[in-house]
């Protein structure tokens, strides 16, 4: 190899709007007041975005920190959302929301649930509130009877323009994309009371959530009303909640018959009819399958981690690590794509979802911008493509169902999943994926497979299978040389490599994949980057960040882009005696949007100060039944990442090559 290209990363931002303090957050409402940074702080801006983009009230309708009247004392308000174009006075307030810090608890004396009723109950026509710490959420309606005031619980807010019954039996026009953590927020909250209230441990309330998401995107995908909800009078006594069980029995006896892989004929929801109906309560204002795609990735993926992650060296890929490595190879509709290692499914969600909007780019071109006629060939091109072109291997049997429902939840390619040992010989593999003939017909290959010295692979009849299993080093004339002998064991990045190598088409075939440093640099690993320079050739080198895994686990690693070789060209090079020279891409990292802790980076000035940007979002509505996108401008910190920026500079630089 000879001249590398190495790309500039100087983190580069869009217009600034405003430059947020140290220890401050700009807020979200008025897009100026700059708040302190708290754990209150934070839940209320969450909300706050909810009220604007979910619910879809007006900021001007919105007030934050509203000063009220109670006798002789003024307490503030949260959130306080005024009927529509009124004054911002106290006996126009609609609905007050009060936002806590997670350890602040719904029954606390000051802090809790009686401190929304009262400030409601001074409110003359504040009819609607919520209260909510970010994990627990209680809306409540305000009856008058006789001069006496109640409270009567409800499962939510109504939204902009609606009444309040329809708030408690949606349409599915009136389902709302999450934003934001809104999604994360709900699930933690259904995950915990499921554990709190249903006597479960953690990993068992799991896929009882599981059973439920899936029957919530079974309603929204097949029913033609919808059935996953809880009116509000069906949330107490004993005959309300049976309804609600009643109709999500129904819904998963069609889940059960339409994913046979993932649910046995046995299987029931075995939750409570009190704790179903609030679970129900609080997904059915949600659309999950309009929600944006790393929205649900986000949340999805942290409920998954904490209880589905084993000991096997399975670390999850971020997101943003998923969307660089998927848009510097940029997969096409008539393209197979493999992740022989997928995990919770990052890889291939990211590279779906990314030929899905290609698709719909092409098809609304060809309708002129008509979306109720590019909608429905969209569809059907997205679901040839994800149950023809999207293949994902997983070891464990508990990951392959989670990742399934994960494919289901962004779009569906749930039915290219499979449970087998990636590296034992494809013979043993189930019959459905070895009709998928994939050795040697892969065209991109995106994964993070396993890796560790402390799971190896130590199979003999696996080992014998592979070159990598038979290599040894001569110390005399310092080469690596395959022999007849078979290693005792061999950590299983290294096996992977040439499995996956061994899985592309010849000479066009690609693969993006993620390996610890060791690989690249370790002296007594040399005969692996031996084989990979006789295998193939090395598109892209790109060193991640050290915190990229936190706060999961530290390691260095790696991202290699390779394209495998034909044999003809192996063949010339070893009788010439020597590799061909080329060009490689290299690239650092060096911001990866997140610390060590976990916590979200952003972009700050030379004062330390943080810096916001306003960003145009597409959002989809509907007008009379029909969908219909439009533009919106919102402001947000710029997140100090520079994955994106490295993959634009892969292609910039591709395209340059021969």
């Amino acid at each position: 190899m000879r001249a590398v290209a190495v790309v500039e990363l100087a983190t580069k931002t869009r217009p600034v709007a405003v430059i947020v303090q140290q220890g401050k957050v700009l807020d979200f409402i008025d897009g100026q007041t700059q708040r302190e940074e708290t754990p209150e702080e934070y839940v209320r801006q969450e909300i706050a975005k909810s009220l604007v983009r979910e619910y879809g009230f007006p900021k001007r309708d919105i007030a934050v920190e509203f000063t009220l009247r109670l006798g002789s004392k003024k307490p503030r308000a949260d959130l306080v959302v005024f009927a529509m174009g009124d004054d911002h006075h106290q006996a126009n307030s609609y609905i007050i929301v009060e936002c806590k810090e997670q350890k602040v608890k719904a029954n606390d004396r000051t802090d809790g649930v009686g401190q929304l009723q009262s400030y409601m109950a001074a409110c003359p026509n504040a009819i609607y509130g919520m209260w909510t710490n970010g994990i627990e959420r209680f809306c409540y309606r305000k009856v008058e009877n006789k001069g006496k005031i109640s409270f009567e619980e409800i499962p939510d807010i109504p939204d902009f323009g609606q009444s309040g019954d329809v708030a408690e039996r949606p349409l599915f026009d009136q389902l709302k994309p999450a934003s934001s953590d809104a999604l994360l927020f709900a699930f933690r909250r259904c995950h915990n009371y499921i554990a709190g209230n249903q006597g479960l441990q953690k990993p068992q309330a799991f896929w009882e959530l599981l059973k439920l998401i899936f029957c919530k995107i079974h309603d929204e995908r097949e029913s033609a009303e919808v059935s996953f909800y809880a009116a509000g009078n069906e949330r107490n006594g004993i005959n309300g909640p049976l309804k609600v069980k009643k109709r999500i029995d129904v819904l998963f006896e069609q889940v059960k018959k339409d994913y046979p892989a993932i649910f046995s004929d046995n299987d029931v929801v075995a939750l409570k009819p009190q704790v179903l109906a609030y679970i129900v309560s609080q997904l059915q204002m949600y659309s999950l399958l309009e929600s944006d795609v790393d929205v649900k990735g986000h949340a999805y993926e942290e409920i998954v981690g904490s209880n589905l992650r084993g000991d096997r060296g399975e670390f999850f890929t971020p997101r943003n690590v998923c969307n660089m490595a998927v848009a510097m190879l940029d997969p096409s509709e008539n393209q197979l794509i493999l992740d022989p290692a997928c995990g919770t499914g990052g890889f291939l969600i990211a590279a779906m979802n990314r030929v899905i909007e290609k698709i719909r780019t092409a098809e609304l071109a060809r309708w002129k911008g008509d979306v109720k006629r590019a909608e429905p060939r969209v569809a059907d091109r997205v679901k040839k493509f994800a149950s023809q072109f999207m293949v994902g291997i997983d070891f464990n049997p508990e990951l392959v169902k989670a990742t399934k429902m994960n494919m289901v939840m962004n779009n569906d390619g749930a039915g290219g999943l499979y449970q087998a040992n990636s590296l034992a010989s494809p013979a043993t593999w189930e019959i459905g994926l070895r009709e998928r003939n994939l050795i040697g017909n892969v065209d991109i290959i995106f994964t993070n497979p396993p890796f560790g010295s402390k799971i190896p692979i130590d199979d003999q009849a696996i080992l014998e299978k592979f070159d990598l299993g038979h290599w040894s080093y001569n110390e005399e004339e310092d080469t690596w040389t395959m022999g007849s002998g078979i290693q005792r064991s061999q950590p299983p990045e290294i096996l992977f490599i040439e499995r996956c190598v061994k899985f592309l088409k010849p000479g066009t075939g690609r693969v993006a994949m993620v390996l610890p440093d060791g690989i690249l640099g370790s002296p007594g690993l040399g005969y692996v980057r031996e084989w990979i320079l006789t295998h193939t050739r090395i598109l892209a080198s790109i060193d991640m960040h050290p915190d990229t895994f936190q706060p999961n686990v530290s390691v260095q690693t790696s991202v290699l882009l390779l394209e495998r070789k034909t044999d003809e060209q192996v063949a010339l090079e070893e009788a010439a005696g020597r590799k061909n020279d080329y060009s490689v891409f290299m690239a650092v990292a060096s911001h990866i949007g997140h610390d060590k802790r976990g916590n979200r980076t952003y972009v700050r000035d030379k004062k330390g100060n943080e810096i916001v940007e306003e960003v145009e979002e597409t959002v989809k509505e509907y007008l009379d039944g029909s969908p219909l996108y439009k533009k919106q401008k919102t402001q947000r910190k710029v997140v100090d990442d520079n994955t994106i920026q490295i993959a634009q500079g892969f292609r910039k630089w591709l395209s340059e090559q021969d």
